[in-house]
């Protein structure tokens, strides 16, 4: 088998488009051919990691449930603590919560209280920035339990839906490793 990372690659290329699913209009952008490349999947780590080199980060918090593959790889890369974003129900002990609006649906996010120190850099990583509410979650969640948040990463941003914006207007830089027009 060919060493993959020996040639770079065209990650947007490796992003499959599944229309109106889970519903009309949405563009569902998936990401598990990515994942499933063992080059893909070692440069985008890399990559993603790339945008905040020389950033202090004592923790990457990782959006349930694809912000958990990269958010794990991200924080090896960092000598970083990875942390857990969660949906209810998945975490023991004592969670804070915050409920969200998603562009097709509406749920909520926990985080594990104790598990982050207060005075904490926190990177945060999910896959994809839509609308923005799971991202203005998941940095309010983390600033609750007292943690500084240096950035959002994501590896795809939809602009149009202006949840990069969200995000940026409560002080967190966001960085994207590649943008898609349209929902």
């Amino acid at each position: 088998m060919p060493n993959p990372r020996s040639e770079r690659i065209d990650l947007k290329s490796t992003i499959t488009t599944v229309p109106d699913f889970p519903h009309a209009p949405v563009q569902f952008r998936d990401i598990m051919s990515l994942l499933s490349n063992p080059g893909a999947l070692i440069q985008a780590s890399e990559d993603l990691a790339a945008l905040y080199e020389g950033e202090e980060i004592d923790y990457v918090v990782g959006i349930e449930s694809r912000g958990f593959i990269l958010g794990g790889l991200m924080a090896a890369h960092f000598k970083a603590g990875f942390v857990p974003m969660r949906k209810p129900g998945k975490l023991p002990g004592t969670v804070i919560s915050r409920a969200y609006e998603l562009e097709y649906a509406t749920s909520e996010l926990q985080l594990q209280k104790g598990v982050i120190r207060p005075g904490s850099r926190v990177l945060i990583h999910d896959d994809i920035v839509a609308k923005g509410g799971t991202g203005e979650a998941s940095v309010l969640l983390s600033r609750e339990v007292g943690a500084e948040v240096v950035g959002f990463a994501a590896m795809i941003d939809l602009p149009e839906l202006g949840g990069g914006e969200r995000i940026r207007k409560l002080g967190v830089p966001v960085k994207a490793l590649m943008t898609f027009e349209g929902e």
